[in-house]
């Protein structure tokens, strides 16, 4: 792999050889148009004299707040070529999420795609000091009210027209040790806080990532790119990494839509978090039950058999004749549903559930699961085809450093550690020490110096006992339950368990159906035999589970756990103060 100094380095080198190859794709007039290499490096680098004009200099922040789509990175890579640093802000934030980033990075300006997001990011811009500029990529009415000037994306283009040679000036002065992004965590516990990532770091992820994928024999590849761009996992693996390896990005539509846009974009890498593959679980499931007779049969076999394979058990000549059966009739359509020509499935973000795992695999895709976090630019590890361990989430990158401490925390050193927080030196402090990242979680190396996470030190519940459980293993196996959608358990200092429960939406409709009751689940979750039917699911989790791990009590909600409703973060993963402010008077309740 070349080395530059820079990320902006990286895209303009890659885009002089690519010239006039197809990069960037996005839906228009309901067809996938692709904009060029070359065409994607005079939008930059006018963009980049625009923002000058407006008056970025080095080192200045510039909020981006826009769906997935060819400007987020074309306006990205824009701000580092005119010397300035990003500040990634997530679509769902309201405004005083937006007055919190503005105020707390002291950004100069803004980059806002929509005239939905405007409304919500301009109130923000205008309640503070510091932002001079707002530029708006859609059509957005002028505000005459005090506050900074609103431009349209196309004026401010032809403001950065024809100018000479001083954007490549700059990049070529930027340094790896210079800060590229500073990225805010989505906010699990607490006030979000500002990650700030050197160019060096991404690209060492970058590196790292075509290490792990180079046994996969890697050509013209073509990612789809769906998760939030805001959120340091999709901004490295579904943006720079694609840019290092000279390959094409499709913009989905929505997750919604994201079936579709598989089978249009025919993706080869494709990167999502464990929530997404146990949704695509449970309909897949739904899907295989509903079929019913030899339908269901020839799935089952092809995971049974798959999972014995995946065990390195030998199949006998009876269990290889049907295994190639499989292979044609289930396998084949499986693959053709993510495209045709998958290479591989990446799931990081959050841990992925073990049967999750197996299932997708046995099913002949091959699911890479890595980890990471935002402090690391974000991956740390990641299973390497051909030596995929399911219980692990592979070895370090390369050049990456990993120890296990006295108490069991996994730490790390490396190019790809964050140079800290923005404005917060006793975080950045806490965070790391003697140049060691300490990641909150707790784990060891296997014999082949595969990280195995055992659990996130914060999360851990130490019961009444001294016993320490891990909710998220008891919070993945209730959720691979048909009748459960989410759930949360809690039972720190207390003698057991108890949970909230958010019922699957689709077992609902249909167990209404059955049993001549209204579809409706804030009415549902008060039915006896409704709740007995949940019961009945938890009881079947509970079998499975150790003593001191089992659900002895539970309330059921009808609102899921949402973005919008702040329960989620935009990485799809429960914000657990965020839930207890709601229902933990009530799940406290249930030891009474």
């Amino acid at each position: 792999m070349d080395v530059w100094p820079n990320l902006g380095k990286m895209f303009f080198s890659q885009a002089e050889k690519l010239g006039g190859k197809p990069f960037l794709w996005a839906k228009q007039d309901g067809a996938y148009r692709a904009r060029t290499w070359t065409e994607t490096a005079e939008t930059v680098r006018g963009l980049a004299r625009g923002l000058r004009d407006l008056g970025v200099e080095k080192g200045d922040r510039v909020l981006l707040c826009s769906e997935n789509r060819p400007e987020w990175p074309i306006a990205h890579l824009a701000i580092m070529a005119a010397g300035g640093i990003t500040v990634p802000a997530y679509t769902t934030n309201t405004v005083n999420d937006h007055l919190h980033v503005l105020s707390n990075s002291e950004a100069m300006g803004a980059i806002v795609s929509t005239r939905a997001l405007a409304e919500k990011l301009v109130p923000a811009a205008q309640r503070t000091d510091g932002v001079e500029f707002v530029i708006s990529i859609e059509e957005y009415p002028q505000s005459h009210s005090s506050g900074p000037e609103v431009h349209l994306w196309d004026e401010v283009l032809k403001l950065g027209a024809g100018g000479g040679g001083e954007i490549d000036e700059i990049v070529d002065g930027l340094g790896p040790d210079d800060t590229a992004v500073i990225i805010y965590t989505s906010g699990t516990g607490g006030a979000p806080k500002g990650v700030m990532l050197a160019h060096k770091s991404v690209m060492h992820n970058c590196q790292g990532a075509q290490a792990v994928l180079k046994p996969l024999g890697l050509g013209e590849e073509v990612f789809l790119s769906f998760l939030p761009l805001s959120h340091s996992y999709e901004y490295t693996a579904g943006q720079f990494f694609p840019i290092s390896i000279g390959a094409q990005i499709y913009y989905a539509e929505g997750i919604e839509h994201l079936a579709k846009n598989m089978a249009e974009a025919k993706p080869t890498i494709m990167t999502a978090v464990p929530r997404l593959y146990e949704t695509m679980y449970g309909r897949i499931m739904r899907g295989v039950e509903k079929a019913g007779g030899a339908k269901e049969k020839l799935f089952r076999t092809a995971l049974e058999l798959g999972s014995k394979k995946l065990r390195g058990e030998r199949l006998s000549l009876g269990e290889s004749v049907r295994n190639a059966v499989v292979e044609k009739l289930v396998r084949n359509k499986v693959r053709a549903n993510f495209g045709g020509r998958l290479k591989a499935l990446v799931s990081g973000g959050a841990p992925l559930n073990y049967d999750i795992g197996v299932f997708f695999s046995s099913l002949g895709l091959t699911l890479l699961q890595g980890y990471g976090q935002t402090e690391s630019a974000p991956v740390i590890s990641c299973n390497v085809p051909g030596g995929v361990k399911l219980e692990t989430v592979g070895p370090p990158l390369i050049n990456t450093e990993v120890k296990i401490a006295g108490d069991g925390e996994i730490l790390v050193r490396g190019d790809l550690v964050m140079q800290g927080y923005w404005r917060n030196e006793d975080a950045t402090r806490e965070a790391i020490k003697d140049g060691w990242l300490h990641t909150g979680d707790v784990g060891h190396l296997d014999e082949e110096n595969r990280i195995v996470i055992t659990d996130r030190k914060k999360d851990i519940i130490v019961n009444s006992g001294g016993d320490n459980i891990s909710p998220q293993r008891v919070e993945g196996m209730l959720t691979l339950e048909p009748e459960i959608a989410q759930a949360m358990v809690i039972g720190d200092k207390r003698p057991h368990l108890v949970g909230l429960i958010v019922p699957d939406p689709d077992f609902a409709k249909e167990w209404a159906a059955s049993n001549d009751k209204p579809n409706d689940l804030a009415q549902l979750i008060a039915d006896s035999d409704f709740i007995k039917a949940i019961d009945t699911a938890i009881d079947r989790v509970n079998s499975g589970l150790g003593v001191i791990e089992r659900v002895r009590k539970f309330n059921l909600t009808d609102e899921a756990f949402t973005i919008d409703n702040e329960m989620m973060t935009p990485s799809l993963k429960v914000r657990r103060h965020k839930v207890m402010e709601k229902y933990g008077e009530a799940l406290e309740g249930l030891y009474v």
